[in-house]
């Protein structure tokens, strides 16, 4: 009876160390969470002063310069070490306590109202290797899956492709720029510089994607000329596979550059049809532009396809519509992001002329 009680007051004492253990552990949580919740709150008061000053120092540049107060070389020089100064508060372990991008309704819609921006630099880091590594995958993946279904329909199927493997590809399609977007939506909300357009493609092929699983694949009679569209869309799939693994190559290389030279910051990410290396962009411009070029003939024959009664499916008007809209959109944002790099290039081209006028 003794052992027995003995037993039960040393299990009770050790019990009442561990809740005792628990509240001081409690307690030192809470005031460790209270020091640093102090210390963010200082730290985001001094950044937003600081990136305040940026604004109003960039302001008051372009003022001065505007009322030719002010030499433009000066002006020059002080821009860009305001620039270099909002890379240091941006591109470091500051950025988490700069003010938060509003999310879109986007991500509202897919996530609810919560915070998908990192406070730490490492985490935002994680999210944009994994979107680097997301589009690696896919893209061959968008070489591979129109491929084999081109080639399974001559040599399988009687060049008649079957609905399934068909609307399967389609399927995947949604999942693939679905993915995109969440993806991209939170590298902006994390800082990144993405353009707002490439976004909007990827709603819009969301869009195509979603319908063309409704569209209906016409079989036998007459299996090749109704499904003449859907082949051109599976070969201009091809092309765009071939594009994205040209694009995913060269834009990493040349983003890699542009951060060791101080002119983009580790949380931007490549364009959807950026420049780059000038031998490796005499290659890729003819294939983006025929890409876009083929992308709008796919359109405008799914939309003849349509108005002469041969499928007027009202699938392939809006799928037509759609395609022609962004082959438009692709080429304009092509050529401003070529014009934009010609700007930067003459920009160097003319300081670096100047500094050797200087040296002799």
């Amino acid at each position: 009876m003794e052992k027995v009680e003995e037993s039960a007051n040393k299990v009770e004492a050790e019990v009442e160390r561990v809740m005792e253990q628990a509240r001081e552990l409690q307690e030192s949580g809470a005031a460790l969470i209270s020091m640093i919740s102090n210390d963010e709150q200082s730290l985001r008061l001094k950044a937003n002063s600081l990136e305040s000053s940026i604004r109003r120092l960039r302001s008051s540049i372009a003022s001065l310069l505007s009322q030719k107060l002010l030499d433009p070389k000066l002006a020059e020089k002080l821009e860009e070490d305001l620039q270099t100064a909002r890379c240091i508060i941006t591109d470091g372990d500051a950025a988490g306590f700069l003010p938060a991008k509003a999310q879109g309704r986007f991500l509202r819609m897919f996530l609810g109202p919560i915070n998908v921006r990192a406070a730490r630099k490492e985490v935002q880091l994680k999210v944009k290797e994994e979107y680097n590594s997301y589009r690696d995958r896919t893209a061959f993946l968008f070489l591979l899956f129109p491929l084999i279904l081109l080639i399974l329909r001559s040599w399988i199927w009687e060049g008649c492709l079957p609905a399934f493997p068909v609307q399967l590809y389609e399927a995947w399609l949604l999942f693939l720029y679905t993915g995109l977007a969440l993806r991209e939506n939170i590298l902006q909300a994390n800082g990144s510089d993405i353009r707002p357009w490439w976004i909007y493609h990827h709603y819009c092929a969301m869009a195509t994607a979603l319908v063309s699983l409704t569209w209906e694949i016409k079989g036998q009679p007459n299996c090749t000329q109704k499904q003449r569209g859907v082949e051109l869309f599976l070969q201009w799939a091809m092309m765009q596979g071939v594009a994205m693994l040209l694009q995913n190559r060269y834009q990493r290389q040349r983003l890699y550059t542009r951060i060791a030279l101080g002119k983009a910051r580790r949380m931007d990410v490549v364009w959807g049809e950026t420049a780059g290396v000038d031998g490796q962009l005499w290659i890729l411009c003819p294939i983006l532009f025929l890409m876009q070029g083929f992308e709008a003939y796919v359109g405008l024959l799914l939309l003849k396809t349509a108005f002469v009664g041969v499928v007027s499916e009202w699938q392939i008007i809006f799928c037509g519509i759609i395609l022609v809209f962004m082959a438009v959109g692709n080429f304009v944002n092509t050529v401003q992001t070529l014009m934009a790099k010609s700007r930067f290039k003459a920009k160097m081209k003319s300081s670096k002329s100047k500094q050797e006028l200087k040296l002799n």
